[in-house]
């Protein structure tokens, strides 16, 4: 699959001495000629939104988006019509918007975890840097199946199970240990 706008980078199996990327699911949410950004959606922290914004009454998790810009947060959803100014990335999924109008939603319910996902940090690459790794087998391309039903969808063990639908040489990787030297 060409690289593009709401595609999933599944992390290869080789990367395994990268501890950011070891594993990793990432939602492309932006590919142009000024380069890529992405965010994982498998890396889930051990931080809640409240710890996080402690005005926000959500016990979300919130995820590892990537090593960039760790200190800010960032998020995606499938609410365009609550949240406004958000940018469409494809599939129904949705990046950024009015962050106070996003909390007031929280806060009233009217915002599930199974419509929004928080991020620290996010992946990016330079102009072509994604394609070089493309071409160096780091990253498989696939189409995002689940639509706008990611969000709900997708878990920690979201690269095992893609992995397993892939078969052949990948179902082997998907049954072996994070870390190998543990084996």
């Amino acid at each position: 699959m060409k690289l593009k706008k709401g595609c999933l980078l599944l992390a290869e199996p080789s990367i395994l001495d990268d501890i950011s990327f070891n594993r990793a699911v990432i939602l492309l949410s932006e590919h142009n000629d000024d380069g890529s950004v992405g965010f994982i959606i498998n890396k889930p922290l051990q931080h809640t939104i409240q710890e996080l914004i402690p005005e926000i009454n959500a016990q979300f998790i919130v995820y590892n988006g990537g090593p960039v810009g760790q200190e800010n947060l960032y998020f995606i959803h499938t609410i365009p019509h609550l949240i406004p100014d958000s940018i469409e990335i494809a599939a129904g999924i949705y990046w950024g918007g009015d962050f106070e109008v996003t909390k007031v939603l929280i806060n009233q319910g009217l915002i599930t975890k199974e419509n929004i996902r928080f991020f620290l940090g996010y992946t990016g690459w330079e102009y072509l840097q994604l394609e070089t790794e493309m071409e160096q087998n780091a990253w498989l391309c696939l189409p995002n199946e689940l639509g706008s039903n990611l969000i709900a969808k997708s878990s920690q063990h979201f690269w095992k199970n893609k992995m397993q639908e892939l078969g052949g040489d990948y179902l082997l990787f998907s049954n072996a240990p994070e870390n190998p030297a543990l084996n």
